[in-house]
């Protein structure tokens, strides 16, 4: 699995090259091409979907290439039993940075997260954490450990 910035796009590119896109400005997410952002369950290309709308917000579960995948468009939501129970087996966490996102990946703990939007520096910096930004993230087997690793992408 291959993650990139493409037109202000976030790239999720599985074995197969086939690809999931998560549009930063309009929070849209397709699966090649096809749009899912509804509150559904979905499964094209053995990519598996499930979208759910939270008081306004949609968060997107992902399984790629047996990878966890939870995208997180507004990190603005009360933490509640029922959005948690969404968020259990993260591999990946991708999220925006904003004051709350440091409590949201507390409380999600994710193997992974790779924070988006010009203000990730921020996020890095307030977790004292300094990566070096990186083109492609890639993924060849299952994110292990218990300490969770940060990914810088560089947005392009």
């Amino acid at each position: 699995m291959e993650i990139f910035y493409k037109n202000n796009k976030l790239i999720i590119q599985n074995a197969s090259k086939k690809e999931v896109v998560f549009n930063i400005e309009t929070k849209d997410v397709s699966i090649d091409s096809f749009s899912i952002s509804n509150g559904w369950e979905y499964e094209k290309w053995s990519i598996l979907a499930e979208v759910k709308d939270y008081k306004g917000i949609l968060f997107y579960n992902l399984t790629l290439d047996a990878q966890r995948i939870v995208i997180i468009t507004d990190d603005t939501f009360d933490f509640s039993e029922e959005i948690l129970s969404f968020f259990w087996d993260v591999d990946l966490l991708i999220l925006p940075w904003s004051k709350n996102s440091i409590k949201v990946y507390e409380n999600i703990e994710a193997k992974m997260v790779l924070p988006y939007w010009e203000w990730k520096d921020v996020f890095f910096t307030s977790i004292s954490q300094h990566k070096e930004e990186i083109e492609t993230l890639k993924i060849k087997w299952s994110i292990q450990g218990d300490i969770t690793e940060f990914v810088n992408l560089k947005v392009g």
